[in-house]
């Protein structure tokens, strides 16, 4: 089915597989490679749609699985849709909610025909099918929807296998189910983290021709190094003139590498969850804004951010209000993280299409340190100065 939602392809960086291209939905259309703030109960959390609109991100993601249980699709519906509801008219992507069903819903029964589960809210019982999750989508009003997927966690070979098939099914039931041409839904490729199940599951759902592929089960707990040798493994099996969707990636030092292995499209919580715990992007880093250190630092936490929390705001007055617990210190924080990561999302695109981008990408990791690599030189600098006391 043509959908009003479509990609084009710009440019393809000859280095790595980093490509720059542009997804043109009824809501706009939205440059990528691009990250896609979590709004899961339609609302970023802390901002408003115009301040989301201040951090230049055209598209946002939402949560059919949360959307569904509160406040329920009759009132979505009521509103003319989710973009009316929330007051967001650039573009929307869906989850189907399979994740959400399965790590934070009590299952009750789960079959081939669909999913029973109990509410995290209150307890209450509820049957979703591949076509029942197409139908809520298309009431949400969506720009671009999911398939309903099975995302176990990591197990043995035949648990991923069962799960891959089952994929496989709701996936082209959801495509028989889907009516609306101004949406475009996507399949999940599954597989663990298991080459040959990713190959065959890329392969099968490429034959189907989906507008978009997304990759899923991944970012669930694996090693990072799995996660990319996952994508690796899948990448090749996928149309080169369809979009593909990376799920639950939002690290800066990974999207670089998901771009550079062909993403085009990410989501996930952690720039906006990290940020009101007091943890803010740099060029160097996450800091902890927390930290006595800044309590009196007259500047910015970032000199060379622009954000608007950064040109209004010394690093002292984020350090009083998170200590003092006040709610503007995490709207500011998710300004903050939000804007630094749509500012590299749109370097990185702009390097693509300059041919610039495997530059672009070492200077900016060689100068960037993981949580994982300041966890370690903490711990050799604590080290240090215990020889030193032994001296």
């Amino acid at each position: 089915m043509q959908s009003g939602t479509n990609f084009r392809l710009l440019k393809t960086n000859t280095a790595t597989k980093a490509r720059a291209g542009e997804l043109i939905t009824p809501h706009g259309t939205v440059p990528t490679p691009v990250f896609m703030p979590v709004g899961s109960q339609g609302t970023v959390k802390t901002l408003t749609p115009d301040e989301i609109k201040d951090t230049e991100f055209a598209m946002i993601l939402a949560n059919t699985y949360h959307l569904y249980l509160r406040p329920g699709l009759e009132v979505i519906e009521k509103a003319g849709g989710l973009h009316n509801f929330m007051g967001w008219d650039g573009a929307i992507l869906t989850d189907s909610g399979g994740f959400q069903i399965f790590s934070l819903a009590r299952l009750r029964k789960m079959s081939d025909g669909g999913v029973v589960f109990r509410s995290h809210i209150d307890g209450s019982e509820h049957l979703i099918t591949p076509e029942l999750a197409v139908k809520y989508q298309e009431t949400i009003g969506a720009d671009v929807i999911m398939v309903l997927d099975e995302c176990s966690a990591h197990g043995s070979f035949n648990e991923a296998k069962q799960a891959m098939e089952r994929t496989h099914l709701w996936a082209k039931r959801c495509q028989q189910a889907h009516k609306s041409t101004n949406q475009a839904l996507y399949a999940i490729v599954q597989g663990g983290v298991f080459p040959e199940l990713r190959r065959q599951s890329a392969e099968y759902l490429a034959s189907l021709d989906f507008p978009g592929y997304a990759i899923g089960g991944l970012s669930i707990g694996e090693a990072k190094t799995v996660t990319l040798e996952m994508l690796e493994k899948t990448m090749p099996f996928l149309p080169e003139n369809k979009p593909r969707y990376l799920m639950g990636v939002g690290s800066p030092e990974d999207l670089f590498e998901g771009v550079a292995r062909g993403v085009d499209m990410f989501d996930c919580v952690m720039p906006t969850r990290v940020a009101r715990n007091g943890s803010l992007f740099t060029r160097a880093g996450r800091v902890n804004i927390r930290n006595s250190k800044y309590s009196q630092m007259e500047g910015p936490v970032d000199p060379d951010c622009l954000c608007y929390t950064c040109r209004t705001f010394s690093a002292a007055y984020l350090h009083h209000l998170f200590n003092a617990r006040e709610l503007l210190a995490y709207r500011l924080a998710t300004i903050h993280n939000l804007t630094f990561i749509s500012r590299s999302m749109g370097d990185i695109r702009e390097s693509i299409l300059d041919g610039s981008f495997v530059a672009f990408k070492d200077s900016f990791l060689s100068g960037y340190r993981t949580t994982n690599e300041q966890v370690r030189l903490k711990q050799k600098e604590k080290w240090l100065k215990a020889q030193d006391l032994k001296r």
